[in-house]
């Protein structure tokens, strides 16, 4: 199935789309390309929000943009890698028995998911600007991203799938 139909499917059925999507091999590729595609799309959704700010402020877009770009494509995916160590730490210490590679997964696949979420959330912070709006669809984002985590999380931590 595409990616793309797995992730509007997985708000129906997350645990069986994570656990199939995590199958029975670890693929560092795989999980690594879920996380660029899911850190390129929330960069995306960034573009709006800074051309606001940079009209509101007066600054140049570049920078802002540039800015962005290198904190969505270097230091979150190191970040990530690190809050899913933790996260597998946590699940360790709590009798979770699944593997490295399927709590990394699990962090990867919710940023994947949520991040058509973060592109409207940009989409409204761009054109709508700071309310209401704003925070209300930041907050269903936010929420749907670590409601994705915590299943694909659990599901992972029952020792199902990938062993690496």
């Amino acid at each position: 199935m595409s990616v793309a139909r797995d992730m509007m499917r997985a708000y129906r059925a997350p645990r069986e789309v994570f656990a199939r999507r995590l199958g029975d091999t670890a693929r560092e590729d795989r999980a690594l390309a879920v996380l660029m595609v899911a850190c390129i799309l929330i960069f995306v959704a960034q573009a709006p929000r800074l051309q606001r700010v940079a009209l509101e402020t007066g600054q140049d877009l570049n920078p802002l943009l540039g800015g962005a770009l290198f904190g969505w494509l270097f230091i979150v995916p190191l970040t990530a890698y690190a809050i899913a160590a933790i996260s597998h730490m946590i699940a360790r210490l709590m009798g979770g028995q699944g593997s490295w590679f399927g709590a990394r997964f699990a962090l990867f696949w919710a940023l994947l998911v949520a991040s058509p979420l973060w592109l409207f959330w940009g989409l409204v912070s761009g054109f709508v600007g700071a309310g209401a709006a704003e925070t209300a669809v930041g907050a269903v984002a936010l929420g749907a991203f670590l409601v994705h985590w915590v299943v694909n999380l659990l599901t992972a931590e029952r020792g199902a799938g990938a062993a690496a």
